[in-house]
């Protein structure tokens, strides 16, 4: 669950939520932004509940912002019907790192070569994903004033800790639910810090 808000502006915050489990996911399995893969019915749950906790964050969650991965679009469908009508925006440049030919090789087995941010044969390189992420933050601080949630992959809330330098030091499981405080990339912008 986020941590308490309130020493930090609320237009600074970006709620995260990851989506429910695919197939890939329960097996220990890579699946990357290349691969768009549905739910599991363990995903609807894991949806579900997340969808449940949502709807009892105060103050409310004002608008969603997902990814266009089929995982994500469900979740995201799951989580509106427990919220009822909010803004929706779509955006595909919070889609997952495309792994190439590392999809649906065990996390085991990658999890060194994505550590030393090797890039994977038809892949997509760490530093152009973190790129693509960052520039997919700075066209969403217009909305942060009506405290979104971002519904999106395990590799994009890395990227945000990664930017932020705040949220989860481990990886979320699916449908798990963090913040980021966004006040940390606007000083690392600055700064010059952005790779």
């Amino acid at each position: 669950m986020p941590t308490s808000a309130s020493s930090r502006p609320a237009n600074a915050l970006l709620l995260f939520a990851r989506h429910g489990a695919t197939a890939p996911n329960l097996a220990g399995l890579r699946c990357g932004g290349d691969l768009d893969v549905p739910l599991t019915p363990e995903g609807r749950l894991q949806a579900a509940r997340l969808a449940s906790a949502v709807a009892m964050l105060e103050p409310r969650v004002g608008m969603i912002i997902t990814a266009d991965l089929i995982r994500t679009r469900e979740t995201t469908a799951i989580v509106l019907d427990a919220l009822g009508d909010l803004p929706l925006l779509v955006e595909p440049a919070f889609r997952e790192r495309r792994l190439g030919r590392w999809n649906l090789l065990p996390l085991d087995e990658t999890q060194p070569l994505l550590a030393a941010r090797q890039t994977p044969p038809q892949g997509e390189a760490h530093d152009d994903f973190r790129l693509r992420i960052a520039d997919a933050l700075q066209s969403i601080v217009p909305h942060l004033p009506r405290r979104p949630l971002l519904i999106a992959s395990k590799g994009v809330a890395r990227v945000l800790g990664e930017l932020t330098g705040d949220g989860p030091r481990r990886s979320l499981g699916n449908g798990e639910l963090t913040e980021f405080n966004f006040a940390a990339l606007a000083t690392a912008e600055t700064a010059g810090t952005r790779a």
